[in-house]
């Protein structure tokens, strides 16, 4: 059976976080730690290494491609915005989905990401245990429920 919610397939889902804030970073991994569904989640710190990763390039070379990217819109070197253009460009990348997470609420921004075909935008709480929550709701909708795409 062939089910892409990660409870009935052979390894584990794969997720990319690209992320800047160590303490969102700490979150989203303790969040993720004790999710229901096989996981493994690999950091990016900015929007360069973001690409880097998703291109196989130099250190990168290795990498598992992703089944899932939470995307930061603030990022040093290249915002999330810029990341998500060409990832959605990318004919080899864009069915990946991307799930803005960040603090902005700018509806300019929120526009902006599904103009650039985010497939889902959440805005950061500031409280802990929202936060948690938010991010294992996004662990239980989108790996759960979701039929992902494989490549």
């Amino acid at each position: 059976m062939n089910v892409m919610n990660g409870t009935e397939m052979g390894r584990p889902i794969e997720i990319l976080l690209a992320e800047d804030n160590p303490g969102d970073v700490r979150l989203t991994q303790e969040a993720l730690r004790d999710a229901k569904v096989r996981n493994n989640l690999t950091t990016v710190p900015d929007g360069v290494e973001t690409i880097a990763y998703l291109r196989r390039e130099g250190r990168y070379a290795n990498a598992p491609r992703p089944d899932l990217i939470l995307l930061d819109l603030n990022m040093p070197r290249k915002d999330g915005r810029q990341v998500l253009a060409e990832i959605k460009a990318d004919a080899n990348l864009r069915r990946i989905p991307v799930v803005i997470l960040t603090t902005s609420q700018a509806e300019e921004d929120i526009m902006r990401a599904y103009d650039l075909n985010a497939n889902c935008y959440i805005t950061k709480p500031v409280d802990l245990l929202q936060f948690l929550k938010v991010v294992r709701s996004i662990e239980e909708f989108w790996l759960m429920i979701v039929k992902l795409p494989r490549e």
